[in-house]
């Protein structure tokens, strides 16, 4: 049984980490890293590889690979023979990917940036500045992964 939340304050606390440095992925897996009873710096480290849509290959979302991530807590597989609890798990991971989906129309990182953004997928991360703030749709993009994901835990999605 996971702990009671409030998924607004998950949503800003989600922002708040990705302002503050995170990145996308790291920025909404560490928002309920404490609800699915994992350890932060455990969970940093576990998150940190899929930001940039996977290391900056721009491919699939960081906001979106939490999600399904979280979603693994949510619904584990515990026995890999268990074709049940697997197809509620890839049937939750369709839930919340089609829920960011029909907001964005798509859950690839270089459809979802600017194109000049999109292009940079060199292993160096852009300097967190206020100019790159400005420019990144990506705050927004966290604040809905982590109310989508907010929403799978508490059961309602």
């Amino acid at each position: 049984m996971m702990k009671d939340f409030d998924i607004e304050e998950r949503v800003k606390i989600a922002v708040g980490n990705f302002e503050s440095g995170y990145n996308c992925a790291q920025s909404v897996f560490l928002a309920f890293a404490d609800i699915v009873g994992l350890d932060f710096e455990l969970a940093k480290k576990m998150s940190v590889s899929f930001g940039g849509g996977m290391g900056r290959m721009r491919e699939t979302c960081g906001t979106v690979s939490a999600m399904v991530m979280l979603a693994g807590f949510y619904c584990p597989v515990e026995d890999p023979a268990d074709q049940e609890a697997r197809t509620r798990n890839y049937a939750m991971v369709q839930r919340v990917g089609g829920a960011f989906r029909e907001q964005y129309g798509t859950l690839v990182c270089r459809e979802l940036l600017p194109a000049a953004e999109a292009a940079k997928t060199d292993p160096s991360p852009s300097l967190r500045t206020a100019a790159y703030y400005a420019k990144r749709p990506c705050s927004r993009y966290v604040a809905t992964a982590a109310r989508i994901a907010g929403k799978m835990l508490k059961g309602e999605l």
